[in-house]
């Protein structure tokens, strides 16, 4: 080590320390730093979208198609045909989200001048929730909402899943493979797609058009309509009843049980359980059969494991946030993030399945039941005491702990 001298060495770092104070005040005023992993990830995987209605058209005689575009310099982060986006939306006082799956390709995003996707919904008896009514008769061309995107896991990945695929679809189930097959057309996805899709009659299809055009064009796209309704005459190549365990195995190439074939099941939750009995009857094999959620059960008291003659009741949710505590009603038959939406308190939830985990929260005091098909929780947060609210109904009053947001 050279030593230059004992007044050099010991007023070094005052030298360091002017030269940078040189440098700083010679430097421009604009800030150039750079992180371009953080941008890399704020494109790829962004908070919030905010996108314009660019269109809506027809799908049926019972949904709508909705094209949307970003606005205010956002950008369209990718997804994978299958995957859903959560719209945040206002009805009245009432603050909550939707999931809906996508509908478009992938590639339709990231090609032509404007990017863009689409969703088509379908208009519901009012039992049967509130949402897609109201989105069907109400939004129109020029909306914009704030969206997030993508999430879900319903999408083909050759590591994972079988180069043939079967898809069973039911209502507006049919939308994530509706995506599929036009991804597949284009080229842009490896496997070959056979739907067999449950509807009423043909005069009711969702994406009928799209789809027989897409099967007409494509070789490695096939679709197959199965009408459940009474005095039906079947159009070529339909199939009338349920999509049962001979209609499978008649659509299957090679043997169901054998794993050469894997299953992927869209549809409403009755239709699950259906299906579900039907693939065990073939004997596929557990790690082949996918299934996209699909909202929590409307009558939670006929689950698996709900207490049995529990009468259904009103009954009273404290919900902290930091310091605020606020008492609201809450249905025994409805989960704990509808009691919430209804007060108008704001809680992140995207899948509205128990699935993702964005709305979970902890419970304080209180008793409560998780329906099996919606516990989506890790096996931590059951020893602790979390839970994800969208998908947890009250048995008695509760208090729970949810974030700021």
């Amino acid at each position: 080590m050279k030593i230059k001298g004992f007044l050099k060495d010991v007023t070094g770092a005052m030298r360091v320390t002017n030269a940078r104070r040189n440098l700083i005040a010679e430097a421009s005023g604009d800030n150039l730093y750079k992180d371009p992993i953080r941008e890399l990830c704020a494109e790829l995987h962004p908070e919030a979208t905010h996108v314009r209605v660019a269109r809506v058209e027809d799908a049926s005689p019972t949904a709508r198609t909705y094209t949307f575009e970003p606005v205010g310099g956002d950008v369209l982060p990718p997804f994978q045909a299958g995957q859903y986006a959560s719209f945040d939306l206002q009805i009245g006082e009432t603050i909550t989200t939707r999931p809906f799956s996508i509908s478009s390709a992938p590639y339709e995003a990231r090609t032509g001048e404007v990017p863009f996707f689409q969703i088509t919904v379908r208009t519901a008896r009012p039992s049967e929730g509130f949402v897609a009514p109201w989105f069907y008769e109400n939004v129109k061309a020029g909306d914009e909402f704030t969206c997030h995107l993508p999430h879900g896991f319903f999408f083909y990945e050759p590591l994972r899943d079988a180069k043939r695929v079967v898809a069973l679809a039911g209502g507006s189930g049919i939308t994530p493979f509706a995506s599929m097959a036009a991804e597949i057309a284009h080229g842009t996805l490896d496997c070959d797609l056979t739907i067999l899709y449950g509807s009423v009659s043909p005069d009711d299809v969702i994406l009928g058009g799209k789809l027989a055009q897409i099967a007409a064009s494509c070789d490695r796209v096939k679709m197959v309509n199965v009408f459940s309704g009474k005095d039906v005459e079947l159009p070529e190549g339909a199939e009338a009843g349920f999509i049962t365990a001979d209609l499978i195995a008649k659509y299957t190439e090679g043997v169901p049980s054998d794993g050469g074939t894997s299953y992927f099941v869209c549809g409403p939750l009755a239709m699950y359980d259906f299906v579900s009995g039907e693939l065990d009857k073939l004997g596929v094999p557990f790690r082949r059969v996918r299934m996209e959620v699909f909202g929590a059960p409307r009558d939670v008291y006929k689950a698996e494991g709900y207490p049995a003659d529990f009468e259904p009741r009103t009954l009273s949710l404290t919900v902290r946030r930091g310091l605020d505590e606020q008492v609201i009603p809450a249905a025994s038959t409805e989960p704990l993030a509808v009691a919430m939406e209804r007060a108008g308190i704001k809680n992140r939830t995207r899948c509205r399945s128990g699935a993702c985990g964005y709305c979970r929260c902890y419970v304080a005091e209180g008793e409560f039941f998780v329906p099996a098909v919606g516990d989506g929780r890790r096996f931590s947060d059951k020893q602790y005491g979390y839970v994800h609210a969208c998908s947890t109904y009250p048995l008695t009053d509760m208090v729970i702990e949810v974030p700021i947001i």
